[in-house]
């Protein structure tokens, strides 16, 4: 009972940084409320807060959402969700229409949150970013959202996705600028890699695996920039 109420005394301390772009709904809070209630035990259990900054992870083949808060100066694992629906199959998306889910480094201000998406609650991950742009790659609208269904999106389930897009919202409206969220094919592990040597993307995967292997190492999302058709990764301010 001390827990709960240290909790929720802690949750509506925040201040309102940024509450201006960051869009909500009575469907949105009643969903934040009731999802956060659940997360009180599993957050404790690991030592962690909601309205910590968040880390978005999402491993295609694994069908894996990782969700990651920032304790002290690094990010701890704190949930990984099963991915109900995703469409296309292993690569990055090339144009509108083509039902592929996306690859690389995206990041989600407040401004793409969306408490009223008719997929229950849902962010939009900024694709096309300027690695795709740079790449002529078109496309809109692709979100992480609830539901069980997807046309190039990744569909989480409504209840997983309350809790994704609480712990989310939370961390924005408690002064996170933006979440990055890093979308990789598989584990970029080389026994993965040698499996798909032949594909056509393995040059571009070697790429995003940089971006993965500086967060093992680190457990600090990288800064991430695009130079000659690269993505570059350096220490994020």
């Amino acid at each position: 009972m001390h827990l709960r109420i240290i909790f929720f005394l802690c949750l509506f301390a925040m201040p309102s940084v940024g509450l201006a772009e960051l869009p909500t709904s009575r469907r949105a809070e009643k969903a934040i409320a009731d999802a956060t209630r659940r997360l009180i035990t599993p957050l404790a259990k690991k030592r962690l807060a909601a309205g910590s900054h968040v880390f978005i992870r999402i491993l295609k083949e694994e069908l894996e959402l990782e969700v990651w808060l920032k304790r002290g100066d690094r990010f701890v694992l704190f949930k990984t969700y099963h991915i109900k629906a995703m469409s296309g199959k292993l690569g990055p998306k090339l144009k509108e229409g083509d039902r592929q889910a996306p690859e690389g480094f995206y990041f989600v201000p407040p401004s793409r949150m969306n408490p009223n998406s008719k997929f229950h609650l849902s962010f939009n991950l900024g694709y096309p970013n300027k690695y795709d742009r740079t790449h002529g790659r078109t496309g809109s609208a692709l979100m992480v959202h609830g539901n069980k269904v997807s046309i190039g999106c990744y569909a989480m389930g409504d209840k997983e996705i309350e809790e994704i897009y609480a712990l989310c919202h939370l961390a924005l409206k408690n002064g996170q600028r933006f979440f990055r969220v890093h979308v990789f094919p598989f584990r970029m592990t080389m026994e993965k890699l040698a499996k798909h040597r032949s594909s056509r993307w393995h040059t571009f995967w070697l790429n995003l695996k940089e971006g993965y292997e500086w967060f093992e190492k680190n457990r600090v999302p990288p800064n991430v920039e695009v130079r000659g058709g690269r993505y570059v990764f350096d220490k994020a301010d």
